[in-house]
């Protein structure tokens, strides 16, 4: 019993130090650079961090690629929903669809739309009784009324339509009609985009002839425009083929006899800034068709270039060549003063 114990008394150190050592040999090398980093071999630091490296661009490419299959995925489904709409069946029109403009508005919004006055004194009109519906007065307020009801004030029927006044600055080689049998451009094709409503040139250029052309849905500005009486200033820039002596432009200022009637200019001057005595500037009144140029034919002279540059009062100014504009309200109301 004794020679047993010793020996596992001499085993035991000797075993158990033999298992310490080999332990430690065992010992995988990536515990010993977690504990001590500085102890591990420069390649195996650098083959880590390049490792730390691949897998950062690794979920970067991951991230990319989830974002590109979602987007793929609502692309997916915006696509079936368009193939959904397209399978369906079409809607089957009668043959007189209802239009847009059929559908009811209020009174007072009517009477704005024709251009009477706005819908805070369209109250008031409806108020006062000088409104009337398919012949009747009408004093309530929010009564709702459409294309195909009678409005009238003072006496005369209003339209639905909104008064739109549009202003063109004209080029060459355009004709000033709504349509041309020959297919020629015309000034319509330069404002068919700029509005809804249907509109119509007040007065007319001809073809060579550039400058200011209104446009409107205002019949009775038309009116007011285009009649003499009414005294709508107009100014041309006039290019003639030779010098115009003074004794011609005062002839032009008394008056000549031409075949429809007699006429004369409001004034003639030389253009300063040209220092050219073939360059004058032109104002006058008449509505007559080619009165300018067939003023100073008469009197001898060629018209080589022809532009207006005023029209009651409105200007080209920040009006490039084949560019139109709306009237600001203040225009408006200065042509209603006229």
């Amino acid at each position: 019993m004794e020679r047993r114990n010793e020996n596992r008394d001499w085993k035991r150190p000797q075993k158990a130090g033999f298992n310490k050592e080999k332990r430690e040999e065992r010992k995988p090398f990536s515990r010993k650079f977690e504990r001590n980093a500085e102890e591990a071999p420069r390649e195996f630091r650098r083959k880590r961090v390049n490792s730390f490296e691949k897998a950062e661009k690794f979920s970067d490419k991951k991230s990319r690629f989830s974002e590109k299959r979602d987007r793929f995925s609502r692309k997916e489904k915006t696509f079936d929903r368009e193939l959904k709409r397209f399978d369906r069946e079409p809607k089957q029109y009668s043959e007189k669809p209802k239009q847009s403009f059929d559908k009811e508005i209020r009174l007072n919004r009517f009477i704005a739309n024709s251009g009477v006055c706005s819908r805070r004194e369209a109250d008031v009109l409806i108020a006062s009784g000088a409104v009337t519906v398919n012949g009747k007065v009408v004093t309530q307020m929010g009564v709702k009324v459409s294309t195909s009801d009678v409005v009238c004030y003072d006496g005369e029927r209003l339209s639905h339509e909104k008064k739109v006044y549009l202003l063109l600055n004209k080029p060459k080689g355009f004709i000033t009609t709504l349509d041309d049998p020959q297919e020629r451009k015309t000034v319509m094709s330069l404002v068919e985009k700029a509005c809804k409503e249907r509109i119509y040139p007040v007065g007319r250029l001809d073809r060579n002839t550039t400058g200011l052309l209104l446009f409107t849905n205002d019949g009775d500005m038309t009116k007011k425009l285009t009649h003499p009486s009414f005294g709508a200033r107009k100014i041309y820039h006039v290019e003639l083929d030779k010098p115009i002596t003074k004794n011609d432009m005062q002839s032009l200022l008394d008056g000549i006899e031409l075949e429809d009637g007699f006429t004369r200019f409001d004034d003639i001057q030389f253009v300063e800034y040209f220092n050219d005595k073939r360059v004058v500037g032109v104002e006058l009144h008449s509505g007559k068709n080619r009165i300018v140029r067939r003023m100073f034919e008469a009197m001898g002279y060629y018209v080589t270039k022809l532009d207006r540059v005023s029209f009651a009062g409105l200007t080209k100014k920040d009006l490039p060549r084949g560019r139109c504009r709306f009237l600001t309200e203040k225009e408006i109301n200065f042509l209603k003063m006229l």
